[in-house]
């Protein structure tokens, strides 16, 4: 067989942080970072998988027999990482049970950004298996490792997006998101990984707190991308980061690091972790590289 490569974009969620859950518009942006696969033939009724982090390290290699990707048979040891692909190759097979034949493969895969970014290690990964199969992506992250799938489209996407789940469907549409300000926006890495399933968790508990917040968070979507100025970005993003803060019971990223910092600091994705979007008027790398945060990246570093 031929070699196929296939290829995927990484996320950022700007709006819309968790309530894009309960299905409010939110805008994402794909980037510049991505991770690709490369599958060619292989051992019989096997897949030997080795995946690369973005300083060309292994950090996940083994051996997935057919059998076990067909049976589900997760290990009992503490494997997640072969675990959770054991998962989604499970349903990918579902989904299309010709590829998983006769023939074997070698899988290969490599990250463009560091693994802890958070900016779609699994997305990445569940769209270039779809690809592969053939198959929905949506369906197979929908049945596998679950979420609102923006972080898909965002993969499949090379422009911004308003994504929205609509009767739990997903809905997305490309817009003309491109800030005259953006040289005064940054993205700043806050050295640690946040699970989103778990804080997926604590907002589930907490949102009927806010019944009124989707219809909030669509206005600040909507405003957002129309936006001409910095302050008035500015304001609709510190807006959207009181409403959250309310809803999780949580005091913001900038309240609990950054009090004294001059300029907007939005937290994106899960709260905690991650990256933290800021607005700046002078550069914050000197502020930031200070407390110790030395990932300070300019919005078109970032960015597709």
């Amino acid at each position: 067989m031929a070699t196929q490569t296939f290829y995927s974009n990484g996320k950022l969620l700007l709006t819309g942080e968790y309530v894009v859950l309960d299905g409010a518009e939110a805008l994402a942006v794909p980037t510049r970072f991505g991770q690709n696969l490369t599958v060619k033939q292989g051992v019989t009724q096997e897949l030997k998988w080795t995946s690369f982090d973005s300083d060309k390290s292994i950090w996940f290699q083994d051996i997935l027999t057919f059998s076990e990707i067909i049976n589900k048979s997760v290990s009992e040891k503490n494997d997640s990482v072969k675990n959770t692909l054991i998962e989604i190759l499970h349903q990918a097979n579902l989904q299309n049970p010709t590829i998983l034949h006769e023939q074997g493969y070698e899988i290969v895969t490599h990250l463009t950004f560091p693994r802890n970014w958070g900016l779609g290690t699994s997305s990445t990964l569940i769209n270039n298996i779809a690809q592969w199969f053939q198959i929905d992506a949506f369906e197979l992250l929908a049945k596998s490792f679950g979420g609102s799938g923006y972080d898909i489209a965002c993969a499949q996407t090379n422009a911004p997006i308003i994504y929205q789940l609509e009767n739990e469907i997903p809905n997305f549409k490309t817009v003309s998101f491109n800030p005259i300000f953006k040289d005064q926006i940054y993205f700043v890495y806050l050295n640690q990984k946040q699970s989103s399933k778990s804080a997926i968790t604590t907002y589930l508990t907490q949102r009927h707190k806010s019944p009124s917040i989707c219809s909030k968070i669509n206005t600040i979507t909507k405003e957002v991308v129309h936006c001409t100025t910095m302050d008035a970005f500015a304001q609709l993003m510190e807006y959207h980061e009181i409403l959250l803060s309310e809803v999780l019971e949580t005091i913001t990223i900038k309240e609990q690091l950054f009090p004294d910092f001059e300029g907007l600091i939005k937290s994106l994705g899960a709260w905690g972790g991650d990256f933290i979007m800021v607005l700046s008027k002078d550069d914050p790398k000197p502020y930031f590289s200070e407390k110790g945060y030395v990932v300070v990246l300019k919005y078109d570093e970032v960015v597709l």
